[in-house]
């Protein structure tokens, strides 16, 4: 233990005879460091935070989500500081009076790109800040400029995510508008080709669709029209057998028997007519003249028995000529159809190609109007998100915290680098003085030149001090304890300088 303790009493001497250059070395590093310190400029950092908010009801209810409306703003967050953006907040503020041309714009811009940072929090706050530390400006022009940077990127931010959505909106309309008119053209085109396709073709059978379906339909109506007939001719040739045993007159009573007669063909008639039939109807023609007839014979003086018309037989004349009507329709319907199938077939014989074209046809019609319906319904979507966003708060933003004007610079820390250079300059003159000391040993002790020689020291003699060497010493070490406060007193006063201008910033 007592030989460290010797040791560091023998470095400390050594380093305490070459006391001036440790001093000069500590002050040359002082000088050179707080130099380079007070060339860095200070920078200003300036800090804001924007609350948006969201409607829940009404852009849900539209089809405007709020997934849609995030994405939008991370949208603009990303592309606030891009080159576009920056060249607008180098225009709006101070930093365009340093940029005379293209190229000092796009440096400037690059260094405020390193300088603006924008980040969101969970709960929607963005947070914008951006650092000024332009050369030649004062701290307090540099405080002022970061806090426009902020301001500006903040009107940025909003008008992008309201006017620059609004617009992007538009345009997507007038677009959709212009492919709309295209698809309508395209569309009316497609819908005459099939018309005049049909009006050649798939126009003389009923039903829709295809020709081949046209033509299984037609084949099903035909089917049914035999079987109606059918049964039609059956009930007709029942109806024919019927009237042939049925007499047309029966006899009259005698005395009277007009009178009679008379009153039956007037029930016939009244009969005939509550069953819609009219006084042009064949018939109802037969039974007035009968009935004119009869009233002739009367008013003759005819009498005796006579004949009058039978109602049963008036009454099968009737269904069978509406049976024979109902028979005539379904065998001109039967001969329409035939002819039609008849007609399409030796058509279509002819042009083999018709059923592909038809189906060429249809598909082009039924992408179009698809098409046409998709961009009708985005259309309308895009109105109705233009209006949303135009008439209605759908994204709402407020400044929680105003851009703030700093008074404290952010970097560098100039009192820390001061103490950090001035531990370096002494540790650097100390570390010189023991370097050099090491270089030219001397012996501070007998032991010591004893131990380094390995010859045995007879003796020691001790230095002798005169009141004018005591004197000189003295002034000295006067000097040199003034030397040393003198270094402290610059760092000292370099830390007042530097907290007063802090102050002037404020």
């Amino acid at each position: 233990m007592n030989g460290i303790y010797e040791e560091i009493r023998v470095a400390l001497h050594g380093i305490w005879r070459l006391r001036w250059l440790a001093l000069a070395v500590a002050a040359a590093l002082c000088v050179l460091g707080w130099t380079g310190i007070a060339l860095i400029p200070n920078s200003y950092e300036s800090q804001a935070r924007i609350s948006i908010q969201m409607q829940d009801i009404l852009p849900s209810a539209t089809g405007v989500s709020q997934g849609d409306q995030q994405r939008d703003i991370d949208r603009v967050q990303q592309t606030l500081v891009s080159a576009v953006n920056l060249e607008k907040v180098v225009r709006g503020t101070d930093l365009g009076l340093r940029a005379s041309s293209a190229s000092d714009v796009a440096a400037v811009v690059e260094t405020l790109r390193k300088n603006i940072t924008v980040k969101t929090t969970l709960d929607n706050l963005v947070e914008i800040s951006a650092r000024s530390s332009a050369g030649g400006l004062s701290d307090a022009e540099n405080a002022k400029l970061a806090r426009a940077i902020v301001q500006k990127l903040i009107d940025i931010f909003v008008e992008e995510n309201l006017a620059g959505t609004r617009g992007e909106t538009t345009q997507t309309i007038r677009f959709l508008d212009g492919e709309l008119t295209k698809r309508e053209a395209a569309l009316r085109e497609a819908e005459q080709r099939r018309a005049d396709f049909e009006q050649r073709y798939a126009g003389l059978l009923p039903g829709v669709g295809s020709i081949a379906q046209r033509m299984e339909t037609a084949r099903a109506e035909l089917v049914t029209v035999d079987s109606n007939l059918a049964a039609a001719q059956a009930s007709l040739s029942a109806m024919n057998g019927q009237m042939a045993a049925t007499p047309a007159t029966i006899a009259g009573p005698g005395g009277g028997g007009g009178g009679g007669a008379i009153a039956g063909l007037q029930a016939q008639i009244a009969e005939a007519q509550s069953r819609g039939w009219t006084d042009q109807h064949p018939d109802i023609i037969a039974m007035r003249n009968q009935l004119a007839r009869l009233r002739s014979i009367g008013a003759g003086g005819g009498g005796g028995g006579g004949s009058m018309t039978n109602p049963m037989y008036v009454t099968l004349r009737s269904m069978q000529a509406e049976k024979q009507g109902i028979v005539a329709a379904l065998q001109a319907r039967k001969a329409q159809l035939s002819a039609d199938m008849a007609a399409l077939t030796a058509r279509m014989a002819e042009e083999p190609g018709a059923e592909a074209e038809q189906a060429r046809l249809d598909r082009d019609y039924s992408v179009l109007k698809d098409q046409y319906d998709k961009l009708l319904a985005d259309r309308e979507s895009a109105r109705l998100r233009n209006d949303v966003s135009s008439q209605t708060d759908a994204v709402r933003f407020r400044v929680v915290d105003p851009p703030s004007a700093p008074r404290v610079p952010v970097a560098p820390n100039r009192p820390l680098l001061l103490a950090l250079v001035l531990v370096i300059g002494v540790g650097a003159g100390v570390g010189a003085a023991f370097a050099r000391s090491q270089l030219r040993p001397t012996y501070a002790t007998a032991d010591r030149m004893a131990h380094a020689t390995g010859l045995p020291v007879l003796g020691a003699i001790t230095e002798v001090l005169t009141a004018p060497v005591r004197e000189e010493r003295r002034k000295k070490l006067v000097w040199f304890g003034g030397a040393t406060g003198a270094l402290g007193a610059s760092f000292a006063l370099l830390l007042v300088i530097e907290f007063v201008q802090r102050g002037m910033v404020g």
